[in-house]
């Protein structure tokens, strides 16, 4: 008897990372009506990793601070927008946005590399910040999100605003307060960085040694896999969030 193809290996724990050592997952915006009016996410930046948005449906924006001002760029189908570490992006929902969410450094972004823009007083007090970020489980984490969206609306008002104005003072003091409410988490960044995107770095050099000199032995490992979300519809920095738990790539957070 001829059996069938063989299915791909699914998911953890024997799956490799994905390319490059990135993470991701499935966002759809908000449809909660901030202070300013828009519907849409939690405006917050990363300190070291840069994220991409791939539009896979519906219209919408994200509008960023950055020291060269602000910017509101349109999303639809097939846009691809991405921003570099101290990019401050907030999703904006139009009609239906769903986005694919790429992230450097998988692993970092869910060990607490990006920050709200909350106001400086909850940014200045880090037990303060940590009561307002992270969420519940279970019962209680729709609103505890919201809640945490509208400070970080409230927060990134005030920014936006001076850097309309020309005044860049306020968002260069809140990447300050990002920076030092992270600081003491480096050593475990660092490690997290070393596991992942550094080792996809150096395989790729070691297997180019290893081709120079004509050896292909680890194309012997050669495989596939496929995995499926590990959680559906969590409750993310921009909106709706679906999950996959693979090797050094996004997992379920305390973050959101």
């Amino acid at each position: 008897m001829v059996s069938g193809p063989a299915s791909p290996p699914a998911g953890p724990p024997s799956a490799a990372p994905l390319p490059g050592a990135v993470g991701l997952s499935h966002l759809s915006a908000y449809d909660w009506e901030a202070a300013d009016g828009v519907c849409g996410g939690s405006p917050h930046l990363h300190l070291v990793c840069t994220e991409a948005y791939v539009v896979t449906g519906g219209r919408g924006a994200v509008q960023t601070l950055s020291p060269d001002g602000y910017r509101d760029i349109p999303l639809e189908p097939g846009t691809v927008a991405w921003f570099t570490p101290g990019t401050v992006h907030r999703m904006v929902r139009g009609g239906d946005l769903r986005v694919t969410v790429l992230m450097q450094n998988s692993g970092l972004p869910e060990a607490g590399d990006a920050v709200f823009t909350f106001p400086p007083e909850v940014l200045a007090d880090p037990g303060r910040y940590a009561a307002a970020a992270t969420l519940p489980a279970g019962t209680g984490a729709e609103t505890a999100a919201r809640r945490r969206r509208d400070l970080a609306v409230e927060g990134y008002l005030v920014l936006r605003e001076a850097l309309v104005a020309g005044d860049a003072g306020p968002f260069a003091k809140f990447q300050r307060a990002a920076a030092l409410l992270v600081r003491e988490r480096v050593p475990e960044w660092r490690e997290l960085w070393r596991a992942g995107a550094l080792a996809a770095a150096e395989r790729t050099g070691a297997q180019l040694d290893a081709l120079a000199v004509g050896d292909p032995a680890h194309l012997g490992e050669a495989t596939a896999y496929a995995a499926g979300p590990s959680r559906r519809g969590g409750y993310g920095m921009c909106g709706r969030r679906d999950e996959y738990a693979l090797p050094g790539a996004t997992v379920p957070y305390g973050g959101g």
